[in-house]
Parts: structure tokens; sequence; C-alpha cells
């Protein structure tokens, strides 16, 4: 039954955006390229669209019938997974935008698939909104065709991570920390520190999990911060070359205890599930569906903090649907949408609004969506530099691209 009031609630929504943005006319002109970002040559403005001097849409107009884009999984659910988890197609009925849904199974992934010009919009993580922007992928968006906007948590906007200069590009969806999972058997009592995937001492030698992607090593930063303060680490995604050497170093000698490397969730899931993994990083939707099917597991933000991760829903500068995709990031953060996901997925909402929808009506003090003391341990993804991020001008930072190459390395 509330499934149902919130799809009814969402295409009332879509209704009253539809008729705000006035769906029954267009215009056009062109658009210039993201300020401050290498646009690729030859790229378009967004047909029947008004352009800005920072390049986003000035006026909405109707719908072109079709959207592409690129999610995390779970992300733009249509009721085949589940027929009770849908909020794809009341969008679809409100709008006429049929949606195409590509899922993406990494930021490294997203980026690569942006880059091809296919695709309208993404649901990208802070290690991969940095450069898309940089990349001029992505166009900054007017925040006013966007009415769910203005009830986004204040802390979720203009963030490094989602915007340049104060100007806007993209929405923020939903935010997560990266947990600790451990297995309920062997751990009678829940740790507390992410010793158990660091340090020789873990209960689980063998069959510890952890994020195969080179973001991680941000991990080991973050626990480098707390054990060696001596290294000077204030940021887990500024490290200059001594403190990389002994994030890369933690890493390595990580090796020996680890049973798998893990990039698709399903994996993580199922070794949860047969007890192969007793410890690793996760996130909580892995949790909540091995928990389902039987897994005695539980997670926990460890007292060192954690990585995590800030979604935002961001518009090609390429997109051959700019108006369907404005459409459906209103949607994707309206009250009743954002409830829907935020519960499928496991995280907190970006909608104030959202906390007053969700089924479960403790949804947002489990996920902490309001609690601003919560995250301030939190370090969201976010994409290396040569400028280090912890604001460091006497020396040059790590980039991104050298955490590829050790993490290939690594991984070798």
């Amino acid at each position: 039954m509330r499934t149902s009031q919130r799809v009814g609630a969402a295409a009332l929504s879509l209704a009253f955006l539809l008729a705000a943005c006035g769906s029954d006319s267009t215009s056009s002109s062109s658009t210039d390229a993201p300020s401050g970002t290498d646009a690729p040559s030859g790229t378009e403005a967004p047909t029947g669209t008004t352009g800005s001097t920072d390049g986003a849409m000035t006026e909405l107009g109707a719908g072109e019938g079709e959207l592409n884009i690129i999610a995390w999984a779970g992300y733009a659910e249509d009721g085949s997974t589940d027929p009770a988890v849908d909020w794809v197609t009341p969008f679809e009925d409100a709008t006429g935008c049929k949606v195409n849904v590509k899922t993406g199974n990494s930021s490294d992934e997203m980026v690569q698939l942006m880059q091809t010009g296919e695709y309208d919009g993404v649901s990208a993580s802070g290690d991969a909104t940095q450069r898309l922007i940089a990349g001029g992928e992505v166009a900054p968006v007017n925040t006013d065709l966007i009415p769910n906007y203005a009830d986004v948590f204040s802390d979720l906007k203009l963030k490094p991570w989602n915007s340049v200069d104060g100007v806007a590009y993209g929405v923020p969806h939903g935010r997560g920390a990266n947990l600790l999972v451990y297995n309920t058997e062997l751990y009678t009592t829940a740790p507390d520190s992410w010793a158990e995937m660091f340090e020789s001492s873990t209960a689980a030698p063998g069959a510890i999990s952890v994020y195969d992607s080179p973001i991680y090593i941000a991990d080991a930063a973050l626990y480098l911060m707390a054990t060696q303060p001596d290294l000077g680490i204030t940021n887990p995604y500024a490290l200059d070359q001594d403190q990389f050497d002994a994030a890369i170093a933690l890493l390595t000698q990580q090796k020996e205890l680890v049973g798998q490397y893990w990039a698709l969730y399903t994996d993580q899931q199922a070794a949860l599930e047969d007890g192969s993994v007793l410890a690793g990083t996760t996130w909580q939707v892995i949790v909540n569906l091995a928990q389902a099917n039987g897994a005695k597991i539980d997670a926990v933000k460890p007292v060192e903090g954690a990585t995590g991760w800030s979604d935002t829903w961001m518009i090609s500068s390429k997109a051959k649907h700019p108006n369907c995709m404005y459409m459906w990031m209103d949607h994707i953060i309206s009250p009743e949408a954002n409830a829907a996901v935020a519960e499928w997925f496991g995280e907190a909402p970006s909608n104030a609004l959202s906390c007053n929808l969700t089924a479960d009506p403790e949804h947002c003090n489990v996920y902490h969506a309001a609690d601003t003391a919560y995250w301030t341990d939190v370090w969201y993804w976010e994409t290396a530099t040569e400028e280090c991020v912890d604001g460091r001008t006497d020396v040059a930072c790590v980039p991104y691209t050298e955490w590829v190459n050790a993490w290939s390395k690594l991984r070798s």
C-alpha cells in the first residue's frame, strides 16, 4: 500500500514539474562548453534548450521521448527486479520519456561510458564526477529547473565533487559510508577497527574481502591517518609521494590476508552468503541482500571513520535528450522516488522530505540521513590530483592516474 501511495505521489509531482517548466514549447540556441573544462571539439548544444553563460540550460522544453542513462545497480528500478520496486514506470508514464539504463559496475567504467557520448546522464560518485567535469563530459546544471533541489540536505549541495566555483554540476542522489562487514558467528563481539582488514592479528586471515578499485587506496590512507600520525595524512585523497608509498606498502602487506577482491557487488554478496568471506569492506545494500538470504553478518562504521560516497546525477554535455534528463533529475530526487531508491539500495536519501515517506519509519535514523555529526568522519570519494586537496602548496600530491597504475601493479 505504501508503495502505491509513493508511485501516485511521484506521478503527481512530475505533472506539476511538466506544467511549471513549459512542456508544450521548445526553443533552441547553442550552448557554451562548461567553463574551465576542455570540451571535446565538435560538441553540439542540446536541442530544444536555451543556453546560458555557464553552459547550463535556462529553459526546459518538451521531453524527447527517450532517455539513456548510466546508473549504479539499484538506482533505476522499473519493477523487473521486484514488481513492488518501481520508480521508473511512473516517470515514463508522466513524461513520455522511455528510460534505457546501462548499469555501471565501477566509477572508471562510468567515465569510459560517458566519454562515448552515447548517454544523457550518469549517477556518478565523487571519484568520477571531477574527472567528468574536467574532461568536459558533463554540463553545469540549472537547479532552478529542478524544483525538488530546494529540499536537498544543505550539506550535500555545492561540494567539491558536484560543483565548480559555486556552479552546480548535478543534483545529489544519496550518500553512504563504506562499512566493515563481519561474520557474526566468528565475531561474537562486533569489531570496531579497520585493523581487521589490515593487521595480521585479524580474526579472518585469508577470508578478507576488498573493494577492487584504485580508490581503495584511500581506505589504506584513512587507516594510516589514524594509526601513523607521523605520516601527516590529513585527507586520504591528498597523498604526497611518501604518504602514497606508505599506503601502497600497507596494501601490499594486506594481500596475504585477502581472499577476495570484488568489483561486482553480487560477487561479495555470494561470498558472504556461503561463508567464504568473514570480514571486508562493503556497502549496506550488499549486507541487506545477503542478510535477506540468511547470511550471518552485520556491518559497522569503525572508530577510524570511513570512506564513502555522495552520488550525483549529472547531465552529459552531449545529451541528445536533455529535457528528459532534467525531468529525470527532478524525479529521482523527489521525496517519493528518493525515499524508494534510498530504502531499496540501502543509503541515506538526499531529499530531507523523503524521511517521511520510507516504508520503514526508522530508515533515515538507521542511515543517519539528517545526522550531520555522523558524516564528519566519512571521507566521500574524490579524485586525487597533483594539486593537494588538503590545501598544501609546498608539495605535489600523487594524481589519480598514478593510483590506477599502482593498483594495477598491486593486483597483477
